[in-house]
């Protein structure tokens, strides 16, 4: 997919941050990074991206509260979020879809897996604003 997309990438963990920013510029994404919660609500509020990836596990605030308040503000609530995260149980899982997280993808050598849920979430997401749902 070609894309002039932004997306907000909030991971506190340099070595993954590297990898999705590489990953996601070289597919054609435009790529706003946060290191931690807080200031992954600023750059949500302020850069209004098409679509945020959200660790759990983050310095400040938990990725779960994160998600939660940007399911919650009325300017934010329609942004997909991918909870991409190495918590790997059921109840992580169940966690973030209580919080309202758009999927859930546990952290892996294949980066293609997350490329595949961002492709079809900001498909879903066209669909719905050429119908006026959004």
């Amino acid at each position: 997919m070609v894309s002039s997309k932004k997306i907000l990438v909030i991971e506190d963990n340099e070595t993954s941050l590297r990898l999705i920013q590489a990953y996601l510029q070289k597919n054609g994404f435009s790529v706003v990074v946060a290191k931690n919660g807080m200031s992954g609500l600023d750059s949500a509020r302020i850069e209004k991206p098409d679509l945020i990836v959200l660790d759990i596990m983050l310095p400040d605030l938990g990725g779960h509260k994160v998600c939660r308040m940007i399911k919650f503000d009325k300017k934010l609530n329609h942004i997909p979020v991918v909870v991409w995260t190495s918590r790997d149980t059921d109840q992580d899982a169940e966690t973030a879809k209580q919080c309202g997280a758009d999927a859930f993808v546990v952290k892996t050598t294949r980066i293609e897996v997350l490329m595949d849920v961002i492709n079809h979430l900001l498909a879903k997401t066209a669909v719905e604003e050429a119908r006026g749902i959004n």
